[in-house]
């Protein structure tokens, strides 16, 4: 296969020996599968121009994300060419500490290989057989087996949260099924748990996309709140790998103050008629004011 533009600076400098075949071509990326010495890898190539990295909805991603400086950040406001390749080299650089993060957490994520010239090296993850691993919605499950991927995920989405990481954009696409069993990918829009707005909102659909797929092989997944079960904890600094999770959020309640209720009541009450007794004063002349 004829070498891509953007990978040759990789043949240049000893990096990539040939490149056998594309893998995918996405929203915000071109992946090949590439010979480096005597490894297969995959080199995810990301595009320069691309609506992913412009919408509005992705600020929501950048929110609380560390800015190197001052002159960096500015660089990003920018509406030109300069402000454009800043702001794709940061979602870059997120993508790529974002596996060496959660690689030191113990996720199943790529190994990270390198990273050069807006390519990223990573390995190419396989199945059983040793043929390119399958994402998993291109699988017809059984029952037990999306239980099993589901309990899985479940962990993998919790240890990423006690990490601090929330993946941003996970779904049955960005899990591929190795040899091992699930291996969760593309991590440019992961963002922060404790310094993003959106956090929360964010998690809580990632978990709910993976339910939603899973439970179409074993319906009674469909009635669980992972989400929200897990949210709470992290919120009240319970969260931890142990965790027992039984995928409903509990609600706690307090039992009513009736005696503060009928207080407020009785006060905007006598607000409300010494309002209109105002009102009524003023219409037929008989206010005065001091």
């Amino acid at each position: 296969m004829k070498i891509p533009k953007r990978i040759e600076p990789l043949v240049e400098e000893g990096l990539v020996d040939a490149v056998i075949c594309q893998l995918m071509s996405g929203k915000e990326a071109l992946v090949y599968v590439v010979r480096c010495g005597r490894s297969i890898r995959c080199a995810k190539v990301y595009k320069e121009t691309s609506r992913y990295y412009f919408s509005q909805e992705d600020q929501n991603y950048s929110d609380g994300r560390p800015i190197r400086s001052s002159r960096y950040w500015r660089a990003m406001q920018r509406k030109r060419h300069v402000g454009r390749i800043t702001r794709e080299e940061a979602w870059q650089n997120t993508e790529v500490d974002t596996l060496c993060q959660l690689a030191a957490a113990g996720v199943r994520v790529p190994k990270y290989r390198g990273f050069f010239e807006g390519v990223l090296l990573m390995e190419l993850i396989t199945d059983r057989h040793g043929s390119i691993a399958p994402r998993l919605s291109e699988l017809t499950l059984t029952k037990t087996q999306a239980r099993a991927y589901h309990d899985f995920l479940i962990g993998q989405v919790v240890r990423m949260l006690c990490a601090g990481v929330v993946h941003g954009d996970l779904s049955e696409y960005n899990v591929l099924i190795g040899k091992r069993g699930p291996v969760v990918i593309d991590f440019p829009q992961a963002i922060l748990a404790a310094g993003n707005h959106c956090a929360q909102q964010i998690f809580k659909r990632d978990v709910a996309n993976i339910t939603t797929y899973l439970s179409r092989f074993a319906p009674e997944l469909a009635e669980t709140d992972y989400g929200s079960e897990i949210w709470s904890l992290y919120q009240r600094g319970k969260l931890h790998l142990g965790v027992h999770l039984t995928g409903q959020a509990v609600e706690k309640t307090r039992p009513v103050n009736l005696d503060s209720v009928l207080s407020a009541i009785k006060t905007a009450y006598r607000k409300e008629m010494a309002w209109q007794r105002y009102q009524q004063e003023r219409f037929t002349g008989r206010y005065r004011p001091f």
